[in-house]
C-alpha cells in the first residue's frame, strides 16, 4: 500500500480577529492535497504574531489567541499555538517554521542532524517498527496568495529566509480576489526557480472577508455575523476589543521586520 506523506499546515499572521476566511484556507488546502493523493493532512496550526510586530490596530496576543481558540472549538484538526506570541521579541516566519518542524519531528520520534536546520536523518532508536516504515512528515506554510506579493516589498522579508521557506518547507497559497499568484511567481526569479514547491489552491467560492474590514465594521457598530464565529463576536463585545482608540495603537510605527532588515542593511553598508 502506498504510504502518504503526513503533512502539517502552518498559518502565521495577525488574526486580528480570526475570520471564517482564515479557517476556510485550511479546509481548501486539505481538500487540495487529499485529491492529489500524495499527502495526508494531519494537522493545521494557527500561529498569531507577537505583539512586538508593531502593526497598527493589533490587539494584544492574549485576546487574539483566545478568539482563535473559540473559533476553532468546532474543528477536529486545526489548533491555535501560542509559541510565537509568547516569545520576548517578534520572530521571523522562518524561525516559527523551524520551531514547529522540530516539534513535529519529536512527535514522530525522528532524529535530527545538528547544524542542518533540524532536518531529519533517521528514526530515533526505540521508535516502533510501524513508525520506521513511515515517510518523513512535512510542514508547509499556508497563506493567502497575496502574501507572495509582500515578498516584493523592500526590507519586509529576508531573501535567504524566503529561499529557506520555499526550498525546505514549501508554500501553500490560496487564491484571493484581486491577487494573481502566478504573476507574483513569474515576477520573482527565486519563486520561479522553486515554483514546484509552491502549491496554488483555487478558492472556488470567492471570499473577500478581511480582518481589516471586520474591525472597521465593528467600530461603526455594524453587524459582522456570519463573517466571524458567534463565539468570537461575543468575546469582542465582552472585552470591547476593537474601538477607535485601539485602531490607533502603533499608528505611525514601522513594522518590526522593516526596522530589523533596514538596520541590518545599513550596518552592512557602513
Amino acid at each position: 500500500m502506498k504510504h502518504l506523506t503526513p503533512l502539517t499546515l502552518l498559518a502565521c499572521g495577525s488574526f486580528n480577529p480570526i475570520t471564517n476566511m482564515h479557517m476556510r484556507l485550511f479546509e481548501l488546502a486539505r481538500d487540495h492535497f487529499h485529491q492529489a493523493g500524495k499527502y495526508q493532512v494531519t494537522e493545521g496550526i494557527i500561529s498569531p504574531v507577537n505583539d512586538k510586530y508593531g502593526k497598527q490596530g493589533l490587539a494584544s496576543a492574549k485576546h487574539r489567541l483566545e478568539m482563535a481558540r473559540l473559533a476553532l472549538e468546532t474543528s477536529e484538526w486545526i489548533r491555535v499555538d501560542p509559541w510565537e506570541s509568547e516569545q520576548e521579541q517578534w520572530s521571523e516566519t522562518v524561525k516559527v517554521l523551524r520551531h514547529h518542524y522540530k516539534e513535529l519531528l519529536k512527535s514522530h520520534c525522528i532524529r535530527r542532524l545538528p547544524g542542518k536546520n533540524n532536518w531529519p536523518i533517521e528514526k530515533a532508536a526505540g521508535a516502533s517498527l510501524a513508525s520506521s516504515l513511515t515517510v518523513f512528515p512535512e510542514l508547509k506554510l499556508l497563506c493567502g496568495a497575496d502574501v507572495l506579493k509582500t515578498f516584493q516589498i523592500p526590507n519586509l522579508w529576508n531573501e535567504e529566509h524566503i529561499q529557506e521557506i520555499v526550498t525546505k518547507f514549501g508554500l501553500v497559497c490560496v487564491s484571493r480576489a484581486g491577487s494573481d499568484p502566478s504573476q507574483y511567481i513569474s515576477e520573482s526569479e527565486l519563486l520561479c526557480r522553486y515554483q514546484h514547491n509552491i502549491h496554488l489552491v483555487k478558492e472556488w467560492i470567492p471570499n473577500e472577508i478581511s480582518a481589516t474590514n471586520i474591525r472597521c465594521a465593528l467600530r461603526k457598530g455594524q453587524s459582522v455575523k456570519y463573517l466571524i464565529p458567534d463565539s468570537v463576536i461575543s468575546y469582542i463585545k465582552e472585552y470591547n476589543i476593537y474601538m477607535e482608540e485601539s485602531e490607533r495603537k502603533n499608528e505611525g510605527n514601522l513594522l518590526q521586520p522593516l526596522k530589523q532588515n533596514s538596520a541590518m542593511i545599513n550596518l552592512l553598508n557602513e
